[in-house]
């Protein structure tokens, strides 16, 4: 492989990225009139690293890539002849197989160690920034500029939050693209933690604030149970270290001078106040800790079976039918027509055959990808690990049907393969 061919590559990588986060901020500030085709912005940079892998022979000759495009095409199959018959609505959902997995793969050997820390960097850079918008969108109405919907839509892209404040989307479409980006934010704030010296101090420390200062004020509760699993991950790889009960004992010490300055601050009362209105009252309505954890962190994992009755038969009702854009197409409303989910949309949409060979490939990629993020910490190499702290969940059951987490589940499981390359140039094939 040419080096501009390698550097073409990693452009249209770092490009992904940034449509990514902003891609809400085009649908809904920019070009609000092309709000539907730019659902798939993203789709034409990984076809391009598609082919660009192709034209290179580094195309992933993983058996994993292999088998989940095949398992795209035989889905587009039976959605025409045993489910829905909508031939756009199948290869919307089929993309996410053919297109947007082998994307994850190819940026795992593309990237190297060092690519997906200057990211991490980037990412601190956002974050800042990030923080300001959510909450200037926290303290303002919905009919303002800033909470504005998708495609100019004046009620506003803010989602239920608590009493007569709304969840702030930040540059996204959805609020749920604010929890992804600030827990993947989580992961290098702690990772440079554990590696000032990586990083500049005063970078640091406002990417550190930034992060705290999202938890209340995006009301989101994903997050906030999202980062204690990161500090766990982090208590983890810190214990590999010298001095481990020291710096521990310096971090709870330092958490503790923090949160009451933190809670010092006026303007943030009005936003701890609340989420934690906001995780009171729904945790009740949930069940307490137990159904939030249930419901929210494995997608159903037990219950997605109950979606296989007469109504999803063998080849299920038609892949791409459970997205927000297949009911749109099919029903004209934006709703769940099989399973809000993940596990159950895979069952409804695939059927008993295909969607329990698609669960087992999230299971088994998962558990690969933590033994060899495990392998890595106890050979030095913590950046893997803290990435995981965010990707674990997000790999084994992180929406696909919606843009903001397809492409986060696209990025991380990208990056923790790419963090696992060394080289400062072009790395060897992963074996994930």
């Amino acid at each position: 492989m040419d080096i501009q061919s390698y550097k073409s590559m990693k452009n249209a990588i770092w490009l992904f990225f940034f449509l990514l986060i902003f891609e809400g901020g085009l649908r809904r500030w920019i070009l609000p009139g092309l709000a539907t085709p730019l659902l798939l912005v993203r789709d034409p940079i990984a076809i391009y690293l598609m082919y660009k892998a192709y034209r290179n022979s580094i195309f992933p000759k993983s058996i994993w890539v292999s088998f989940i495009i095949i398992l795209g095409f035989i889905s587009i199959f039976t959605a025409l002849y045993w489910g829905h018959g909508n031939i756009f609505v199948a290869l919307f959902g089929a993309r996410v197989l053919i297109i947007q997995i082998p994307t994850l793969f190819i940026i795992g050997k593309v990237f190297n160690k060092n690519d997906v820390i200057e990211m991490g960097k980037a990412v601190l850079w956002i974050s800042i920034p990030m923080a300001i918008l959510i909450t200037i969108q926290f303290y303002s109405p919905q009919s303002d500029w800033v909470n504005r919907g998708v495609g100019n839509d004046m009620k506003g892209a803010g989602f239920n939050g608590s009493g007569e404040y709304f969840r702030p989307p930040g540059t996204f479409s959805f609020i749920t693209g604010v929890s992804s980006f600030f827990s993947f934010a989580a992961c290098y704030v702690f990772y440079f933690w554990i590696n000032p010296h990586l990083i500049k101090k005063y970078l640091l420390i406002a990417g550190t604030v930034a992060f705290f200062v999202s938890i209340p004020t995006s009301i989101s509760r994903s997050l906030f149970f999202q980062a204690v699993i990161i500090f766990f991950f982090f208590l983890w790889a810190k214990s590999n270290q010298p001095g481990f009960l020291k710096n521990v004992l310096q971090i709870g010490f330092g958490a503790v001078i923090f949160l009451f300055i933190f809670s010092k601050v006026d303007f943030l009362n009005t936003q701890i106040d609340a989420f934690t209105d906001r995780f009171t009252t729904a945790n009740a309505q949930e069940g307490g800790l137990n159904g939030v954890f249930t419901d929210r962190f494995l997608g159903g994992l037990v219950g997605s079976f109950n979606e296989i009755d007469d109504a999803h038969s063998v080849f299920g009702l038609g892949i791409g039918m459970g997205t927000n854009v297949g009911a749109q197409l099919l029903s004209g409303k934006t709703t769940f027509l099989i399973s809000e989910g993940e596990w159950g949309r895979i069952i409804g949409e695939s059927g008993i055959l295909i969607g329990i060979l698609i669960i087992l490939f999230r299971i088994l990629m998962t558990f690969e990808i933590t033994r060899m993020s495990l392998r890595a910490l106890r050979n030095g190499n913590q950046l893997p690990w803290m990435l995981l702290g965010y990707g674990f969940l997000q790999i084994f059951q992180g929406t696909w049907s919606q843009p903001n987490g397809l492409g986060f589940y696209v990025l991380i499981g990208g990056l923790i393969i790419g963090a696992f390359n060394t080289k400062t140039y072009f790395p060897k094939q992963s074996t994930v």
